[in-house]
């Protein structure tokens, strides 16, 4: 079964219950049995957008440590890659996160992100496939 990719944006939103997207974020992952794939970069930026939410960094840290959120990407083999895509994107622009989840789709053969980014609307994995998004983006 192919993992689902994780983005800042949703994690941010699934543990900070005054965001107005908060339930959103619960009710889409009810169903899903599938695994959540991220990467270090993600993580980081969750931790620091979270940074004034008590608990919310180390329940971070804690969903990556208990196999909730799996990081299963390495940058120092995927230098050029991400480099190749920040460059194909630099007019979004497409941040460091951003650019390791497309490589991490190309790796993992998957396009299902939860994600509140609209930006991935314009990103394409495999050069052409569009990502889908499992939670509605806004504008």
């Amino acid at each position: 079964m192919r993992p689902v990719l994780v983005d800042s944006g949703f994690i941010v939103a699934l543990l900070d219950r005054r965001d107005r997207r908060h339930a959103e974020c619960r009710a889409a992952i009810q169903d899903l049995s599938r695994a959540f794939v991220t990467c270090e970069a993600v993580i980081s930026e969750s931790c620091y957008l979270l940074r004034r939410v008590p608990g919310a960094s180390l329940a971070v840290v804690a969903n990556v440590d208990e196999g909730t959120f799996e990081v299963p990407f390495r940058f120092t083999g995927a230098v050029s890659a991400i480099r190749a895509i920040m460059l194909k994107y630099r007019d979004v622009p497409a941040d460091f996160a951003d650019a390791c989840l497309i490589h991490m789709a190309d790796e993992l053969d998957t396009g299902d992100i939860l994600t509140l980014d609209s930006d991935f609307i314009s990103y394409r994995w495999r050069r052409t496939r569009p990502f889908q998004p499992l939670i509605p983006l806004l504008g």
